[in-house]
């Protein structure tokens, strides 16, 4: 009998993982399961090209068709509410059950609603979902001011946006400089100043605690600690997301930042599976357990599952890689910064520059604006696992396709 595989979230990994176990096994009964309407989506663009020409068709991972012909039973709109390990089936909230022999976690992550006042008020955006993605389009038609609370990926693509639809924005950012969780400080300069130039208002070092609401109560500005009012009349908390991990841990997963697994991506039920957002995984080159909001990293994790349950088995150790549209300007990340690294900053020209971290003279992560070449060459040499130093990137200028082409030439 052919094996039934249940995948618990349609986003872009769950997505994948279906995909990818239908190309590598097509007996297998495979099951999605997610909770929106409609057929699977790339989120990405949903803060990006989404809001210039709201086309939702453009965002489908694929048509209806594909599921049919690959015999990939797509459940929408279906909420997973509980997990019998012992009997191993699923039950969603409508008392809808699928057994499983393997069960794969892609659960994803929600927006953190930080402790502010008011925060509930009517008219408050976040950003997480196709329908919250076509309110804040439309809130965006009308909208003179945009106050957004959170300097990460997700606020400044939106603020980049606003701006060049010729919307006033006020960037709110509680830690002294953007982006600072995934960036260097030298690359958080740069983004800054781009900000500025392009008529964004940046505030940093101030935390939101209150959003100011009309006598109606639509959010209607932002209040910080000091007492300063941002009135706005479009609002968007962007303040980061936590795993969805309350369907593991009701059926008893270990939880540590996310649903713990293994280098296998394998939980300490072995029928169970977890990836993406939601998953906490030990990093193949230190060890550290950790979890990744990246839409790559789901979608490399749902292939290396579907490997291992088709017969072909290997540990996930992929290199970690982000990106990140604002403006006309691109960052991409590769590599995880140790702590206690040091950086290195490269400016070749006004719109172009890469930071190099290092760990005891060890290249660990490249960040790259606008140069897509030495982003790719620094995930070639990442992957490679030979240690990269410092002292001979700096024999080639620091510029790593050079040093890439000239390793590749070495006899």
């Amino acid at each position: 009998m052919p094996e039934q595989i249940v995948i618990v979230g349609a986003g872009q990994g769950g997505f994948q993982a279906a995909a990818s176990l239908r190309q590598n096994d097509s007996n297998a009964r495979i099951t999605l399961i997610g909770e929106e309407p409609g057929l699977p989506y790339q989120r990405p663009p949903l803060s990006k090209s989404f809001m210039k020409d709201g086309d939702p068709a453009r965002l489908l991972l694929r048509p209806k068709t594909f599921f049919e012909k690959n015999q990939i039973n797509l459940v929408e709109k279906s909420r997973v509410s509980f997990i019998d390990r012992a009997i191993k089936e699923v039950e969603t909230k409508s008392g809808l059950r699928f057994p499983y022999d393997h069960l794969i976690l892609a659960t994803g992550a929600r927006n953190t609603k930080p402790p502010i006042r008011n925060v509930e008020a009517h008219g408050l955006h976040d950003l997480r979902t196709l329908a919250d993605a076509t309110a804040m389009r439309s809130a965006v038609g009308s909208a003179r001011h945009a106050v957004v609370i959170g300097g990460g990926f997700i606020g400044l693509e939106f603020a980049a946006q606003a701006r060049a639809a010729g919307i006033e924005v006020t960037v709110v950012e509680m830690a002294p400089r953007l982006m600072a969780r995934v960036v260097s400080p030298g690359i958080s300069h740069l983004f800054a100043d781009m900000h500025l130039a392009m008529g964004t208002q940046l505030v940093f070092g101030q935390p939101a605690v209150e959003i100011l609401s009309t006598n109606n109560g639509v959010a209607s500005g932002v209040l910080l600690a000091d007492g300063t009012e941002l009135e706005g009349d479009m609002v968007l908390l962007a303040s980061g997301v936590q795993p969805n991990t309350g369907l593991a841990a009701a059926a008893g997963l270990e939880i540590d930042n996310g649903i713990v697994v293994d280098h296998m991506l394998q939980t300490a039920d072995p029928a169970i599976f977890a990836l993406g957002d939601c998953a906490a995984f030990p990093e193949f080159c230190s060890g550290k357990r950790i979890r990744l909001e990246s839409v790559q990293a789901a979608t490399d994790q749902a292939r290396a599952i579907a490997r291992n349950l088709t017969g072909n088995p290997a540990a996930y150790d992929a290199i970690a890689w982000f990106w990140s549209d604002q403006a006309d300007w691109k960052l991409q990340i590769a590599g995880l910064p140790k702590e206690n690294g040091e950086t290195h900053l490269i400016r070749r020209n006004h719109n172009t520059a890469t930071a190099l971290w290092f760990s005891d003279g060890i290249l660990t992560c490249a960040e790259t604006v606008n140069a897509a070449g030495e982003h790719m060459a620094a995930r070639r040499l990442l992957a490679s696992g030979l240690p990269v130093t410092r002292s001979d990137l700096e024999m080639h200028e620091y510029r790593l396709t050079d040093y890439l082409n000239s390793t590749l030439k070495a006899p």
